[in-house]
């Protein structure tokens, strides 16, 4: 049924055709067949196509030829690893995706449970799963809607409609209201929606909708939407393409060449075998998983879990963190932010007897009231006793209680301002001053209540006279560490967005409150979302920091607008109105005590629902991405110079200056042992003193390709020419054994230079030996392995042992190289203080 909430209820049971006596058994189980369960259906995907699916990956492509290499080449334990990675990331993903489907079983489970219907105008008991339009529903405190109702019944009905606005505290329902056909869903007044919970009250109404044509069926439709790849996989697969032509152009050619120069066909096929083998950079796949599950360890000490692999580097690319308010930014709870009294004393008493909490237990605002009044509250309710109640009335806008004061029965009222003051018999100074402070707190934000006091005359509210006695401010207080985190990530370049259900006024007092609003930033509604098209606003987001009034389908959109435009958008949350957008965000970021269905969807949980845990989760994030970035440039550079230097021999009709298990043996002594240490570089400056990088060019953009290229140039063209040199002066093995010392000195240096991506090595050497002191275990190591290759088994490895003047030889090429490296730094720090000035 279309826009029950603006018909009269009359017109309501026409167009259901049903009464307020209900429907009969027949006419239901009628339209039980043709409406269907009131269920929320989910789509059955077997778990074989789960897990297949998972391998359908250019990275995983990638993995698996280069356990092909390995095993080709001898290399079982890089098989065996290899393998066991790409198992572990297929299971990995087949479990989120298994997640993602309980995401939607946690949502199915907010519309099952048992509701008192009438039937044949008796009332019954029956599985909420056989609700049908047309049916009428009795709703009591505690009860679970199943259903979205039209209300034609209600007295003092209050509902927690958090699945939808994200806000706890309970909203006031009045069936007697008629509302505008294009109203949101949160001004329902008149309605009631499936997922949401009866807090106070009761209430009558029609079920006008069930199963998937529900508003909650909406939200779940969302969650069944693919997550986008990573930007780190995203980034990965790129360059793997642009290295896979590269590498097959230059063996073309290679080969080509070869046969013009007459060479034999074995011969051919034994260089480009040296050739594919120093150009795959095989341990690229697993020290990239190991910096990432090395990271995600470290995350987990600073109360951060990581469900997702890539989702450590994707924090580091963050540019913008749409955040929710409650339970995140603040506590969570409300509290006592101001208080204006007349009389302080009986604006005490008024909130410690007009007051309905129990241990620490009730409604949110009376909690906060009890917590206000202190120790006295249980003294004050023991001694002045409740003889009457007047629940919260949505019309009248006020509760009140009736208690014997001293042996005077006294009426206590508490609500909104503009309910008491008719009753109000102060002074027009009193009264002048209260709405000034009324119009103070609303102006910050805050929820304002006034609370009274007088003679209690009977039952007739025009017979009362009361004294305003007070105003109390009320508002959800930030968390501790909340504005500086906000700092650092404005620091850092990071837009952060509050999005919440929760009123503008309210929203923005605590933006402001912690550093996210500032004068000259805009207040977005829900209402302004829906009217603007994707490109207007996408203009408005650049400078809007508070969302308020934010449907679960709007803050979706907000997030995909985003990302649609190039913003790698992390997404906080922790309740059900959040899982669509936890979803389809790069970075979906859920909080610990959330619901399982955000937690379900999300890439990473927080343990402490606290923004500044994000924010230094972040910071980890960008060291991460800095170590993949530095060691892509050394497996690379590395590679490159053997492949400069293969092909220059080969294209200048030389023998081969590397056999192929000297280059697996090189691969072995210096990427083996050195890039495994990468993972545990410090941090290489400030990280959070910059702004996000391009993830699509965090790897390989122009800076790192032109680093690659000059160190790959400079060690792959030095020793070609030192081996021409050689081949002068000495014997072909003699030479081969000097270059392959050589490269495998090359290597390590690279390596100690490639601890810092910017900084040259001499302008702090004692910065540069404690970066990462790992490394310099990891050359020993690899030392003493290419000692064992020249001086214990040379005839394994097509080398005979070097003399101390072979050393000197193959110390030239490194060293030219290592200084090549740190010119090329200085330069770059020049060039950037220049910039600058």
């Amino acid at each position: 049924m279309e826009k029950p909430h603006a018909v009269e209820i009359e017109e309501v049971f026409r167009l259901l055709n049903s009464s307020p006596r209900g429907l009969t058994q027949e006419e239901a189980l009628r339209r039980l067949k043709t409406y269907g369960r009131n269920v929320l259906e989910e789509e059955r995907i077997s778990k074989l196509k789960i897990f297949l699916k998972q391998f359908k990956s250019f990275l995983i492509y990638i993995l698996l030829v280069a356990a092909l290499i390995s095993i080709v080449t001898g290399k079982i334990k890089d098989f065996v690893i290899i393998i066991f990675l790409v198992l572990v990331n297929s299971v990995i993903g087949y479990w989120q995706e298994l997640k993602a489907e309980s995401a939607i079983r946690a949502l199915k489970r907010l519309t099952e449970s048992k509701v008192k219907v009438l039937r044949d105008g008796t009332l019954i008991e029956i599985p909420s799963s056989e609700l049908v339009p047309g049916d009428v529903v009795l709703l009591s405190e505690g009860d679970l809607v199943t259903a979205d109702i039209r209300l034609f019944k209600s007295s003092g009905l209050m509902i927690d409609e958090s699945t939808i606005t994200g806000e706890s505290i309970p909203v006031a329902k009045d069936h007697s209201v008629l509302l505008p056909p294009d109203i949101m869903p949160y001004d329902l007044k008149n309605m009631v929606l499936a997922g949401t919970t009866v807090v106070k009250g009761s209430g009558v109404g029609a079920v006008v909708r069930t199963g998937n044509s529900t508003y909650l069926a909406s939200i779940a439709e969302k969650v069944k939407e693919k997550p986008p790849e990573s930007p780190f996989t995203v980034a990965m697969n790129l360059f793997v393409r642009r290295y896979i032509f590269l590498v097959i152009m230059l063996l073309t050619t290679v080969g080509v060449v070869g046969y013009l120069q007459a060479r034999e066909m074995v011969e051919i096929a034994y260089f480009l075998i040296a050739q594919l083998v120093s150009a795959v950079p095989e341990g690229l796949p697993i020290v990239t998983v190991l910096i990432l599950t090395m990271g995600s360890m470290v995350l987990s000490k600073r109360k951060t879990l990581v469900r997702h692999l890539p989702a450590v580097e994707t924090l580091g690319s963050a540019t913008v963190i749409a955040t929710d308010k409650t339970g995140t930014i603040t506590e969570g709870r409300l509290a006592v932010k101001e208080v204006y009294a007349i009389d302080r004393e009986k604006l005490k008493l008024v909130a410690a007897l007009c007051n309905d909490s129990r241990s620490g237990i009730g409604d949110p605002m009376d909690v906060a009231l009890a917590k206000w009044v202190s120790e006295d509250y249980e003294k004050l309710r023991a001694l002045y006793p409740r003889i009457k109640e007047y629940p919260f009335d949505v019309k009248r806008r006020f509760m009140a209680t009736v208690n014997n004061v001293d042996g005077r029965l006294m009426i206590l009222i508490k609500g909104a301002y503009e309910a008491l003051k008719p009753m109000a018999k102060n002074d027009y100074n009193d009264l002048k001053d209260l709405e000034k402070g009324l119009e103070s707190m609303a102006e910050r934000g805050l929820r304002v209540l006034a609370f009274g006091i007088g003679e209690w005359n009977g039952d007739d509210v025009k017979d009362w006279n009361i004294e305003i006695v007070g105003l109390i401010g009320f508002l959800d207080p930030p968390k501790e560490g909340v504005r500086e985190a906000v700092l650092t990530a404005k620091k850092a370049g990071i837009r952060i967005i509050m999005v919440t259900g929760d009123y503008p006024s309210t929203a923005r007092a605590i933006a402001k409150e912690v550093g996210i609003w500032s004068e000259g930033d805009l207040v977005l509604t829900g209402r302004d979302v829906e009217s603007m098209s994707d490109d207007e606003l996408y203009k408005v987001l650049k400078r809007a920091t508070v969302l308020a009034r934010i449907l679960p389908e709007q803050k979706y959109r907000v997030v995909k607008v985003l990302q649609e435009r190039g913003e790698i958008v992390a997404v906080t949350g922790d309740g059900i109105n959040d899982v669509p957008a936890l979803k389809i965000a790069d970075l979906g970021l859920a909080m610990g005590s959330g619901s399982e269905a955000a937690k379900s969807v999300a890439k990473m949980v927080i343990v402490d629902d606290n923004l500044r845990v994000i924010v230094n989760a972040i910071k980890c994030g960008r060291i991460i991405a800095d170590n993949i970035r530095k060691v892509i440039y050394y497996l690379v550079s590395t590679n490159m110079g053997e492949l400069v230097l293969i092909s220059s021999a080969v294209l200048a009709g030389l023998p081969l200056p590397l056999y192929p298990t000297q280059v697996l043996w090189v691969n072995l002594v210096t990427n083996g042992v050195q890039d495994k240490t990468f993972p545990l570089a410090k941090e290489e400056g400030n990280v959070m003193e910059r702004s996000p990088k391009n993830p699509y060019k965090q790897f390989f953009d122009l800076p790192q390709i032109a680093r690659i290229l000059i160190f790959g140039l400079a060690m792959g063209l030095g020793n070609f020419l030192l081996f021409k040199h050689l081949l002068s002066i000495c014997s072909v093995e003699r030479a081969v054994s000097i270059i392959f010392t050589s490269v495998v000195i090359a290597e390590w240096l690279n390596g100690f230079q490639a601890q810092k991506e910017k900084e040259p090595f001499f302008k702090n050497i004692k910065r540069s030996l404690i970066i990462n002191p790992y490394i310099f275990v990891g050359t020993g190591i690899g030392l003493a392995l290419q000692s064992l290759a020249l001086y214990v088994v040379p005839d394994w490895f097509h080398v005979i042992p070097i003399t101390l003047q072979c050393w000197g030889y193959a110390l030239i090429v490194p060293l030219i190289c290592f200084m090549v490296v740190e010119v090329r730094k200085w330069i770059e720090v020049l060039l950037e203080k220049r910039k600058r000035m």
